[in-house]
C-alpha cells in the first residue's frame, strides 16, 4: 500500500467537512504553540496559552482582532508565524496540502479533491487541481504587485529592509482579508495617503471577490462572457461598495471625530476605505470606537454580508445576500421560480441560502447573548465586536483585549465558524440522515 493510500484509509471514516475543520483545527493549536514561546513575544512572563490561541484563531481565520499589539508584543519571528497563519487561512489548507503534493510529484485522489472542494467552496469537482494552480499564481502575482506598489509609500518612511518587509507583510495581510498591521494603529497614520488606501483597497476587493471571478475575469477575453456567479458578485460587490461609501459619508461627514475636519476629498477617501473594509477586513483609516453608533450599525450589516464564496473573506456571502433578496422578490410577485438574469435558480439552492443566513444568526445571536452576560462593555460594542469576528473582519471598537477568558474563547470560535463557514462547522458536527425511498404526505401550516 502506497503512504497516499495508508493515509486515505486512516481518515476514510471522516467526511471532507470533518476534515477540513479538524485541520485548520490542529494548524491554529500548533499556531498558538509558536506563538506562545518566548522567542514569539516581547511581553513580561510570556504570551499566556489563551491569548496566543485568540491570536492563531484571527490570524488562520483571517480576521484581525488581536489582544496583543502585534508591531510591540510579537517579535519578527512572531509576526512571521501570523503572516504564514494568514497565509494559509487566505488561500485554504488543502491548497497549501496540494501545493506541496504537486511539488512533490505525488498522486492528488478523489477523496482530497473532495476535501479541496470543501475547503474552497466550490460545487464542481472537476478541475479542482487546476483551480489550486491558478490560485497560487494569482495569489502571489497579486500579492507581489501590491508588495511593490506598498513599498514605494514605505521606503519614504523608513529603511529599505524594513520597508520591504512591512510592504510584503501588509500587502498578504490585505489580499487575505486579515487586518492585522505593523504599525501599531492601524492605517490611521495614513488617512490622507491616496496610494496606501487605494493599494490596499483594492488587494481587499480583489481577494474578497474569490479566485473563480479572478480567474474568470483574467480568461474573459476567451470565453467572451461571464458566469452567472460572477456576474452577481462583481454586481453585487459594486453595489455595496457605492452604498457603502455614500452612507458612511453622510453619516459622519459632521463627526469631527473622524471625518469632520478632514477636507472635502479626504473625507470621500476615507468613506471609500471603511465602505470597503467592513465587508472583507479589519484596516481602518479611523478610529472605529469614535464612530457614530448608526454607522457601527450599519457596518454590521456589511460585515454579516461579507465578501464572496472561495475568497478570503467571510459573512454569509454575497451571492447568498443577493439570492436572499431575490428570493423575497419572487415570494413578494407571486413567482414560483427565483430568476436572475434570465435564469432560473434551483429551490435547493434557495434552501441553502435560508439556512446559511439562519445559522450564522443563530451563532451570532447566541455570542452576543453570552457577551452581554460576561463582558464589561456597552451592547453596541459587544455586538460590533460579534460581527466582526463573524464577518472574519476585525475591526473593533477597543474592546477586544479587555475581553474576559469567556469572551475570547467564544468570539475565537466565532472568528472560526465564520472562516470556515456556518454551514461547514454544522455538517462536520451532524451527520447526513440517508435518502429513503419514501415520502410523508405533505401537509400545510400557517406562517407569517
Amino acid at each position: 500500500m502506497s503512504d497516499s493510500e495508508h493515509r486515505n484509509s486512516k481518515l476514510s471514516f471522516l467526511a471532507p467537512t470533518q476534515i477540513v475543520v479538524i485541520g485548520y483545527g490542529i494548524i491554529i493549536l500548533v499556531g498558538a504553540l509558536f506563538l506562545s514561546l518566548p522567542i514569539s513575544n516581547r511581553i513580561d512572563g510570556g504570551l499566556n496559552f489563551i491569548d496566543a490561541l485568540f491570536t492563531a484563531t484571527s490570524a488562520m481565520a483571517v480576521t484581525g482582532l488581536t489582544v496583543v499589539n502585534t508591531a510591540r508584543d510579537l517579535t519578527l519571528f512572531g509576526q512571521i508565524v501570523v503572516l504564514l497563519l494568514i497565509q494559509i487561512g487566505g488561500l485554504g489548507l488543502m491548497t497549501i496540502s496540494t501545493f506541496f503534493s504537486i511539488l512533490l510529484g505525488r498522486r492528488i485522489g478523489l477523496r482530497e479533491r473532495l476535501t479541496i472542494m470543501t475547503d474552497l467552496g466550490q460545487i464542481n469537482l472537476s478541475g479542482m487541481v487546476k483551480l489550486v494552480r491558478h490560485i497560487l499564481e494569482a495569489t502571489f502575482i497579486i500579492e507581489f504587485i501590491g508588495a511593490i506598489l506598498l513599498f514605494l509609500r514605505f521606503q519614504r518612511l523608513m529603511p529599505y529592509g524594513k520597508a520591504i518587509y512591512f510592504a510584503i507583510f501588509h500587502s498578504i495581510s490585505a489580499f487575505c482579508n486579515a487586518g492585522f498591521d505593523l504599525f501599531g494603529n492601524n492605517l490611521e497614520g495614513f488617512t490622507t495617503d491616496i496610494l496606501v488606501n487605494l493599494v490596499i483597497s483594492m488587494l481587499l476587493i480583489i481577494g474578497g471577490i474569490g479566485f473563480v471571478v479572478i480567474s474568470e475575469i483574467y480568461h474573459i477575453r476567451r470565453t467572451k462572457r461571464f458566469s452567472l456567479h460572477t456576474e452577481m458578485v462583481l454586481k453585487i460587490t459594486a453595489t455595496l461598495i457605492v452604498l457603502a461609501t455614500v452612507v458612511i459619508f453622510i453619516f459622519e461627514y459632521t463627526n469631527f471625530m473622524t471625518f469632520g475636519a478632514l477636507p472635502l476629498g479626504t473625507k470621500i477617501l476615507a468613506a471609500f476605505f471603511q465602505g470597503v473594509s467592513p465587508r472583507t477586513a479589519g484596516f481602518n483609516t479611523v478610529p472605529i470606537g469614535l464612530l457614530r453608533p448608526y454607522t457601527l450599525f450599519f457596518m454590521m450589516i456589511l460585515m454579516f454580508i461579507g465578501a464572496s464564496p472561495g475568497s478570503t473573506g467571510g459573512g454569509i456571502k454575497t451571492t447568498t445576500f443577493g439570492v436572499l433578496i431575490m428570493g423575497a422578490k419572487s415570494l413578494i410577485t407571486g413567482k414560483e421560480d427565483i430568476e436572475i438574469s434570465w435564469r432560473r435558480l434551483s429551490p435547493l439552492t434557495a434552501l441553502n441560502a435560508f439556512v446559511i443566513a439562519l445559522l450564522a444568526m443563530l451563532l451570532i445571536s447566541g455570542a452576543i447573548l453570552v457577551l452581554l452576560i460576561t463582558e464589561d462593555a456597552t451592547p453596541i460594542q459587544i455586538m460590533f465586536e460579534t460581527f466582526s469576528a463573524f464577518g472574519t473582519v476585525g475591526l473593533s471598537t477597543g474592546i477586544t483585549p479587555e475581553l474576559t477568558f469567556i469572551g475570547k474563547l467564544l468570539i475565537a470560535f466565532t472568528m472560526f465558524s465564520g472562516r470556515l463557514g456556518p454551514m461547514t462547522i454544522a455538517l462536520a458536527v451532524g451527520m447526513r440522515a440517508r435518502k429513503t425511498k419514501y415520502r410523508y404526505p405533505e401537509e400545510k401550516i400557517m406562517i407569517g
